[in-house]
C-alpha cells in the first residue's frame, strides 16, 4: 500500500512538472500591449529615445508555488533620424527577466538588435533578434514525499543559451507583431527524462480609434501558440484620455477577466496597474501587475494625441 501511494505521489509530481513545461515555459504578462519589447526583440530601439521599463507580476495569489515574474528592459536607438521613404534605422536593447514557479526558477539575460525601415513617415517594418543566456534552477527544499526519493530530491542548476526572433509592422493607427522565443530548445539536464524548452510563438495586433479630440480607444489581441498545449488568447480595450490617463478591461479566454489603469506624468513617466480575476478551473483568485516606464522623449506631438504604442 505504501509503495502504491508513493508511486501515485511521484506520478502526480511528474504531471505537474510536465504541465509547467508545456503550458507556461514563458512568463505571462497582462500588460503586454504597453511592453512590446518584453515579448518581441523587433522593438529594440524602435523609439527615437531611450526607453526604460520594469514590471512585476504576482500570479494566482493565495496558491502555493504560484508564478512570480518580472523584468527590466532598456531600449536605445543607434540612429533615430527618419525620412518619409525607405529610411533605415536600428537600435539595441537589454532585457533581464526572472520567473519562479514552485521549485523552478528561470533567469534570463538577453541582448537584442533590431533594424527599422520606414516605408512612409508613419508606416514601418522592424525585424529583430535577441541572444543571451538563461539560468534554470530546481530547488528541492520544499518538495515533500512519503519516503525520500532521489528523483524528487535532486537539485538542478543549469546555464543555457537563449535566442528569439521578432517582426513588427505598424501604421499610424494599427500594428501587427510576431515573435518566436526559446528558439534553441535547450534541455533540462537532470530534470525528467525528456524535459526541455519548446519554441513559443506569439502573434499580436492592435488598433487606435479616435473617439474625440481628447479620447482614443486602444484595442489589442494576442495569440499565444505553444508547440504543445492549447492556444492562448488575450483581448483588451483601453480608453486613453489626453494620453494622460487610461482605464479599460479585457479577457484571457477561458482563464481570466482583466482590468487596467495607468497614469502618465509629464508624458515621460508611465505608471500602470492591472489585475486578473481568475475564473479558470484552477479556482477563483487574483493576479496583479505593476509597472513603471520612463522615456527620455515625450509621447505627445503638438496638436495631436499620439500614444507611445505607435511611436
Amino acid at each position: 500500500m505504501k509503495n502504491s501511494v508513493k508511486i501515485f505521489v511521484f506520478a502526480l509530481l511528474i504531471c505537474v512538472i510536465n504541465n509547467i513545461a508545456y503550458s507556461q515555459q514563458l512568463p505571462q504578462y497582462t500588460q503586454w500591449a504597453t511592453h512590446q519589447f518584453s515579448i518581441n526583440p523587433a522593438h529594440a530601439g524602435i523609439k527615437a529615445c531611450v526607453d526604460i521599463q520594469t514590471l512585476y507580476r504576482t500570479q494566482w495569489v493565495g496558491l502555493e508555488g504560484a508564478p512570480r515574474s518580472g523584468f527590466f528592459t532598456l531600449s536605445v536607438p543607434l540612429q533615430a533620424n527618419r525620412t518619409a521613404y525607405l529610411s533605415a534605422r536600428h537600435g539595441i536593447g537589454v532585457k533581464v527577466e526572472t520567473d519562479k514557479i514552485g521549485q523552478f526558477t528561470t533567469n534570463r539575460f538577453n541582448l537584442a538588435y533590431a533594424g527599422h525601415v520606414n516605408f512612409s513617415r508613419d508606416t514601418r517594418l522592424s525585424v529583430g533578434i535577441s541572444l543571451g543566456m538563461m539560468h534554470f534552477g530546481y530547488d528541492q527544499s520544499n518538495s515533500k514525499t512519503i519516503d525520500p526519493d532521489p528523483a524528487v530530491f535532486s537539485e538542478a542548476s543549469l546555464v543555457m543559451p537563449d535566442a528569439s526572433f521578432g517582426a513588427w509592422w505598424n501604421g499610424p493607427n494599427y500594428y501587427f507583431g510576431a515573435s518566436l522565443q526559446n528558439l534553441l530548445r535547450s534541455k533540462w539536464k537532470g530534470v525528467g527524462l525528456d524535459s526541455h524548452y519548446r519554441i513559443q510563438t506569439s502573434i499580436n495586433a492592435g488598433n487606435k480609434l479616435k473617439m474625440s479630440d481628447d479620447v482614443n480607444l486602444l484595442s489589442g489581441i494576442l495569440f499565444k501558440l505553444p508547440t504543445t498545449g492549447p492556444l492562448g488568447v488575450d483581448a483588451n480595450a483601453i480608453f486613453d484620455f489626453k494620453n494622460v490617463f487610461g482605464i479599460g478591461g479585457g479577457y484571457r479566454f477561458t482563464e481570466a477577466i482583466l482590468g487596467f489603469m495607468y497614469f502618465r506624468i509629464n508624458q515621460q513617466f508611465l505608471i500602470q496597474y492591472s489585475v486578473d480575476y481568475v475564473v479558470s478551473p484552477l479556482g477563483r483568485s487574483f493576479s496583479h501587475e505593476i509597472s513603471f516606464n520612463f522615456a527620455t522623449c515625450k509621447s505627445v506631438t503638438t496638436g495631436a494625441i499620439k500614444t507611445a504604442l505607435f511611436e
